[in-house]
C-alpha cells in the first residue's frame, strides 16, 4: 500500500517541477499596470497638403504589448523596435481624431517612431521634437529601464489646406490614471497656440471661429452652474423667500451684475492673484450661504435682500472665474466672447434653476408644510450643510500665511486695479439702486431709501 501511494505522488511532484522549471526559463515579461500619471507632449502643424502630429508618450502606458527586456528590466531595443509601430496604432494613431473643417481626416502614416531618454529635452520646439523624432535610433546596448522609456511618434494625415480650421478629439485618458496633455498648435503663421488639460476635453478647436467658442463657453457656463452645488444653494436660498415676479428680478438680476463684474475683472487681470484668495473666496462662498439661510430663518427683507445678493455675487464671481481659468486656453483669440458666453451660459443655468425651484416650493408650501416652518426647516438644512462647509475651508485657509505687499511698482499696480474694480462696482451698485426703486414702486414694495429715490425722481 505504501508504495503504491508513493507511486500515485510522484508524478505529480514531476509536473511541479516540470511548471516551475518552464516558468524559471520562461523569457522576462512585465505586469501591465495602468500607470499613475502619464504626461503627453504633442505637436500639431498643418504644412502644405499634409498634417503631422508629433507625440511623446512614456513607454509604460503602451500596455497589452509585452516589449522584450533583457537583464534587471532593460529594454531590449533590436527586438522591441518591430513593436513600436503596432503599439503607436493601438493606443495613439487609434484614439486620436483631426478634423479639417468639420470633416474627419483618414488615418494617419505612421511617419516615424522612436524611443528616447527620459532626459532628452528636444520636444521643447516643434523643430527639435521633429528632427529628433525621424533622426538616428538610441544606440542598441543602450541600458534603459522600460519604464523610463519614452515612445516619440509622428504620424502624418493628408489634408486639403493648411489654412484649414482644424480640431482634434483626443481620447487618450485610458493611457493613465491621470493623464495630462501638453499640446501646442503651431500654424503656418501666426504665434503658436497651447493648451494643457487633463483627461479627455472631447473636441478641442486648435482656431476656433467666434460662434464655436461662444457655443462651447455657452455649455461650459450652463454644466458649472449646474454641477456647482454651493451656488445652487445661494440660488436657492434666495428664492425661497421670494417667489414673485418683481422682487425675483431685482434680487436675481443684483447678483447677476454683480458677478458678471468680478468674473471679467478676474479674467482680465484685475483680481488679486495671491495663493491664500482662491481659499479666501471658497470660504467666503460657504459664508455667504450661511449667512443668506440664517436671514431666511430670522426673516428676509426685500430692501436689503438685493444689497446682500449684490454684495455676495461679487464673491461668487471670483468662484466662476477660477473655473474658467483653465478653460480660457480654448477661446482662441475670441476671449471677450468666450467671456460673454459662459456668463450667458451661467445665467441660463440659474434661470433653469428658479424656474424648477419656484413650483417645487409653490406645491410644496400649498400641500406638505406651512410656507414659513417650510422655510425655516429648509433653511436650516442648507445652514448646516453650508456651516461645515465653511469649516473645512476654513481650516485650508488658515494654511497660508498672508504677508504684507512690499511698497514697490508691483503694489501701486495693484492698487491701480483695485480702484478700477471698485469704481467699475460703484457704478453698477448705483445703476441696480436705480433698478430696484423702480421695480419696488411699480410692484408696491416699499423701498430701501425712499427719500432718495424721492429727490432722483424729482418728487
Amino acid at each position: 500500500m505504501i508504495l503504491r501511494r508513493q507511486s500515485l505522488i510522484r508524478p505529480g511532484v514531476a509536473l511541479s517541477l516540470a511548471i516551475a522549471f518552464a516558468l524559471a526559463c520562461a523569457a522576462p515579461i512585465f505586469a501591465h499596470d495602468i500607470p499613475s500619471s502619464v504626461t503627453v507632449l504633442a505637436f500639431v502643424k498643418p504644412q502644405g497638403q499634409r498634417l503631422r502630429l508629433v507625440m511623446r508618450v512614456p513607454l509604460e502606458s503602451m500596455r497589452d504589448v509585452n516589449f522584450p527586456l533583457v537583464g534587471p528590466g532593460y529594454l531590449d531595443l533590436a527586438r522591441a523596435e518591430p513593436l513600436l509601430a503596432d503599439a503607436t496604432k493601438l493606443w495613439l494613431a487609434n484614439e486620436i481624431e483631426l478634423y479639417e473643417d468639420d470633416v474627419r481626416l483618414g488615418a494617419p502614416q505612421i511617419v516615424a517612431t522612436h524611443v528616447s531618454l527620459p532626459s532628452d529635452r528636444s520636444f521643447s520646439t516643434y523643430a527639435g521634437a521633429l528632427t529628433h523624432t525621424t533622426g538616428e535610433q538610441l544606440p542598441r546596448d543602450t541600458q534603459l529601464m522600460w519604464k523610463q522609456a519614452m515612445l516619440d511618434v509622428v504620424l502624418e494625415y493628408p489634408i486639403t489646406s493648411d489654412r484649414s480650421h482644424f480640431s482634434i478629439r483626443p481620447a487618450l485618458a485610458r493611457l493613465g490614471v491621470r493623464t495630462t496633455t501638453v499640446l501646442r498648435f503651431v500654424p503656418p503663421v501666426g504665434p503658436e497656440r497651447a493648451f494643457e488639460y487633463l483627461g479627455d476635453p472631447g473636441l478641442v478647436r486648435l482656431d476656433p471661429r467666434w460662434h464655436q467658442a461662444a457655443v462651447r463657453f455657452i455649455e461650459l457656463g450652463f454644466v458649472h452652474i449646474l454641477d456647482g452645488i454651493d451656488h445652487l444653494l445661494f440660488i436657492f436660498c434666495l428664492v425661497i423667500p421670494f417667489r414673485k415676479i418683481r422682487p425675483l428680478v431685482a434680487i436675481v438680476t443684483s447678483f447677476t451684475v454683480a458677478h458678471s463684474i468680478t468674473l471679467m475683472a478676474s479674467a482680465i487681470g484685475l483680481a488679486p492673484d495671491a495663493l491664500w484668495f482662491p481659499p479666501l473666496i471658497e470660504a467666503l462662498i460657504a459664508l455667504s450661504i450661511v449667512y443668506m439661510a440664517l436671514e431666511n430663518i430670522i426673516g428676509p427683507k426685500l430692501e436689503r435682500r438685493w444689497l446682500i445678493a449684490f454684495a455676495f455675487g461679487l464673491v461668487h464671481g471670483f468662484g466662476f472665474s477660477f473655473a474658467l481659468r483653465q478653460s480660457m486656453q480654448f477661446a482662441g483669440a475670441h476671449l471677450v466672447t468666450s467671456l460673454v458666453s459662459f456668463n450667458i451660459g451661467v445665467e441660463l443655468g440659474q434661470l433653469l434653476v428658479i424656474a424648477l425651484t419656484i413650483p417645487a416650493l409653490a406645491w410644496m408650501f400649498k400641500h406638505v408644510v406651512a410656507e414659513r416652518m417650510g422655510t425655516i426647516i429648509l433653511s436650516a438644512i442648507v445652514a448646516h450643510t453650508a456651516w461645515h462647509w465653511l469649516l473645512d475651508r476654513g481650516a485650508i485657509l488658515r494654511q497660508y500665511h498672508v504677508q504684507l505687499p512690499a511698497l514697490d511698482l508691483a503694489f501701486l499696480a495693484s492698487t491701480i486695479r483695485a480702484v478700477m474694480l471698485a469704481l467699475i462696482v460703484g457704478g453698477a451698485w448705483w445703476a441696480m439702486f436705480e433698478l430696484y426703486g423702480r421695480l419696488v414702486r411699480r410692484g408696491g414694495e416699499t423701498p430701501a431709501a425712499p427719500t432718495l429715490v424721492a429727490r432722483t425722481d424729482g418728487d
